[in-house]
């Protein structure tokens, strides 16, 4: 049987311990200092999640992600074009050329619902009647009703068929708030 006899110098193992560990650590805030601060330099290019430049269609499987989306960070929206189907909603504090685009979100698992949806302002509004479906086209602004919100400025708006998916459901966990910097 083979013994061996293994003799440690504290002072020089710990000296040496100690070091790596310094050097592991000042690595670590390395990488994560560049990824601090590289990520804030593109946070604003990757922080949207609806393009910039072009009209995006809504659908039903996005339409509550992006409807939380653009109410919690107008700002970062307005100039945007959106594209999507709903139906005319109205409450009795909008004015005639306003209406709701909306959808029934689902919120429980016996099928209750909840309307939600983007406040429109069209200048023809009034020729279409409450629960019609319409598809439209618009740009995001940023105007006041009870606070900051989010107004879709109506360029085109035309009748069509109610759609077979008419419900809508909660934001999924794909949503990413992007009111910080991730």
């Amino acid at each position: 049987m083979f013994v061996y006899n293994l003799k440690i110098n504290g002072s020089k193992t710990f000296k040496y311990f100690f070091i790596g560990i310094v050097i592991l650590v000042i690595i670590i805030i390395g990488i994560v200092s560049f990824k601090v601060f590289h990520g804030a330099s593109n946070s604003h290019e990757n922080s949207s999640c609806l393009p910039q430049n072009k009209v995006t269609k809504l659908s039903t499987a996005n339409y509550t992600n992006i409807l939380k989306t653009v109410h919690e960070n107008i700002d970062d929206y307005v100039g945007v074009q959106i594209n999507f189907t709903g139906y005319v909603y109205r409450v009795l504090d909008l004015t005639e050329n306003q209406f709701v685009l909306a959808r029934d979100m689902i919120i429980s698992s016996d099928f209750q619902s909840v309307v939600v949806g983007f406040l429109c302002e069209c200048e023809n509004a009034k020729d279409f009647e409450d629960d019609t479906w319409v598809e439209l086209t618009g740009k995001i602004i940023k105007s006041d009703y009870h606070g900051d919100m989010p107004i879709v400025k109506v360029t085109e708006m035309k009748k069509v068929d109610k759609p077979s998916e008419e419900f809508v459901y909660p934001p999924d966990e794909s949503y990413i708030p992007t009111s910080g910097v991730l």
